[in-house]
């Protein structure tokens, strides 16, 4: 039975203040949500922000996960730091580590009254006796496709290995390759080698007592499947990130890809068929049901110390998580931002936006699927500092750079894997 959060969070429920400040404050947002049309839906809701609170001023500084693991520890240790930043949950131990963060445990528990958060996405940033980030965007890996060109090739939607090995067999041809994936050392490929992980028994990388068991018969298979699937991918995928294969597909180069999502390239630079577009759940190695995948809640962390500031940047959370205006944000790209409030999973604003309306089929899916979602190092109930390393320097990426590139065995790359990520986890 999941413990509800009003119970897992502690501290006492905060009404919210009025926010009264000496003289104007200002604050700095970093996020990596750097596409152009993202950056100006956030923009938008910043000056309406702005304008309705005369003694705040909110701006952005948009960053890239390239840089982002160094950069912001360095900035916060030099004192120039932002004082909110997006980020995943493998980002919080190192800024908890170094002392930047503050439990937000109250904070999480007035905002989770009023929305009502999904469990699982407060619990990836609850351990220590904290709360160290607030959710704020869920997001969930699945498999793409055309319906007409499946239905050409006469194939079926793949439930297991054996089957989407197949499709991709039959998909490349005529130029076209069946299936688009990165071999890049990135922070891409960490996902859908991880979804496929997931889906082959392999979802755990800790022991119980805290020690690696990333070397295992399970993942040892699932690398040599994703090996196996390369042969059916560009012969530029080990460079690719998220961009490139959403490129592929919508130009359709690739008959499936791997992603969050692919509406709004498939809406504006393709056809965008809607009735056209399937998404469905990565498949499982034996082929059954309990499909997975990797799916977590971006959050934002307060760091600025000053209690100006960080009232501030709390108002800001407030009306980013209102749902008049959380539909909005989500949908900054329609299909990629999940919500992670009930009432933001109601709102108006969420679901009336023409796109999201227009593919309303595949955003439900894109929900549905990302109901059995795991996280690599989140999985145990547990949260072990070291996967922030591990994560930082895309372990699971240039394990398979290792086979991939450099030809190695997925056995022999997978004990390096390991031995790698016991070295940074001392």
């Amino acid at each position: 039975m999941k413990t509800p959060i009003r119970m897992l969070l502690a501290g006492s429920m905060l009404a919210i203040p009025a926010q009264v400040f000496a003289a104007p404050v200002e604050v700095t947002l970093w996020h990596m949500e750097q596409p152009p049309h993202r950056v100006e839906r956030i923009q938008m809701l910043i000056d309406e922000f702005n304008a309705a609170n005369p003694d705040i001023t909110v701006s952005q500084e948009p960053q890239n996960w390239g840089e982002i693991y160094a950069k912001a520890p360095a900035a916060l240790a030099a004192g120039t730091g932002p004082d909110m930043l997006f980020a995943i949950p493998d980002f919080a131990p190192i800024l908890k580590e170094m002392g930047a963060l503050t439990s937000l445990a109250d904070f999480v528990a007035e905002l989770d009254a009023e929305h009502d958060f999904v469990d699982s996405t407060v619990e990836a940033y609850s351990y220590d006796d904290g709360v160290w980030a607030v959710p704020l965007y869920n997001m969930t890996l699945n498999l793409w496709y055309r319906k007409s060109v499946f239905e050409e090739a006469g194939i079926d939607v793949p439930a297991s290995w054996d089957e989407w090995r197949a499709a991709a067999e039959t998909l490349t041809a005529d130029g076209r390759f069946g299936m688009g994936l990165p071999a890049n050392k990135q922070l891409y490929t960490d996902q859908t080698v991880y979804s496929v992980m997931v889906n082959g028994g392999a979802s755990e990388l800790y022991n119980e007592d805290g020690t690696l068991r990333f070397d295992n018969p399970e993942t040892v298979a699932a690398y040599d499947f994703y090996n196996s699937m390369m042969e059916f991918s560009p012969p530029d995928a080990t460079s690719w990130t998220w961009g490139e294969a959403e490129a592929c597909f919508a130009s359709a180069s690739c008959g499936m890809v791997m992603q969050f999502t692919v509406i709004s390239t498939y809406e504006n630079q393709a056809e965008g068929d809607a009735a056209d577009l399937g998404v469905a759940a990565i498949p499982t190695k034996d082929g059954s049901d309990d499909n997975a995948t990797i799916a977590y809640a971006n959050a934002v962390m307060l760091l600025s110390q000053e209690e100006a500031e960080r009232e501030a940047s709390k108002a800001f959370i407030r009306f980013l998580l209102q749902p008049e205006n959380y539909g909005r944000f989500l949908n900054m790209e329609p299909g990629l931002f999940m919500p992670v409030t009930a009432d933001g999973a109601e709102a108006d604003s969420f679901w009336n936006d023409p796109v999201v309306q227009e593919y309303r089929e595949q955003i439900e899916t894109v929900i549905a699927n990302g109901q059995n979602g795991k996280l690599f190092g989140f999985t145990s109930g547990r949260v072990f500092p070291a996967i922030a390393a591990i994560s930082a320097q895309n372990v699971l990426a240039e394990t398979l750079q290792s086979v991939v590139v450099s030809d190695m065995a997925p056995a022999e790359a997978v004990t390096a894997g390991q031995a790698r990520m016991e070295d940074l986890s001392r």
